[in-house]
């Protein structure tokens, strides 16, 4: 079973997690898989919200990244946090731990987040079952393509 850290912005798009929740108890569902996503993190320290998502990132087979309207919205802390926004900063993760990476775009008028540019990630285009099974079935472990000059 896949391990899927589902990555999101919890603001705006967190009722898109929550439906991953329930097609993955309802047996009517094929959609199954091991939910890696914390909780929401009480905290306003960045250093301890980068630490737990590191963590999650670390143990999933699989990073999910639901791409809405403001994913890639700057965050107010993004110095702090070193990167855009969370999801960006949880992209960023998954290509450091040779992660499998898929993405769902609300609307494929999304721009899709900095970070998951050029990883070659696997897409769905809808958010329906299928498309998302088969997203995170087609989706391979990053590995980062390094130009070898001869």
């Amino acid at each position: 079973m896949n391990k899927v850290f589902v990555s999101f912005d919890f603001e705006n798009d967190r009722q898109y997690k929550y439906l991953l929740e329930a097609w993955n108890r309802n047996p009517r569902f094929q959609f199954v898989f091991e939910d890696g996503t914390p909780r929401e993190i009480n905290s306003m320290n960045v250093g301890r919200v980068k630490a737990a998502l590191t963590s999650k990132v670390k143990n999933a087979t699989h990073v999910l990244v639901i791409v809405g309207e403001h994913a890639n919205d700057p965050h107010p802390d993004r110095r702090i946090i070193g990167h855009k926004n969370w999801i960006n900063y949880e992209i960023h993760q998954a290509k450091e731990y040779g992660k499998s990476i898929a993405a769902v775009k609300l609307s494929r008028l999304n721009k899709s987040p900095d970070e998951l540019l050029g990883v070659n990630a696997s897409w769905a285009y809808r958010f329906a079952e299928p498309n998302i099974i088969s997203a995170l079935n087609a989706a391979t472990p990053y590995v980062e393509r390094v130009r070898r000059y001869v």
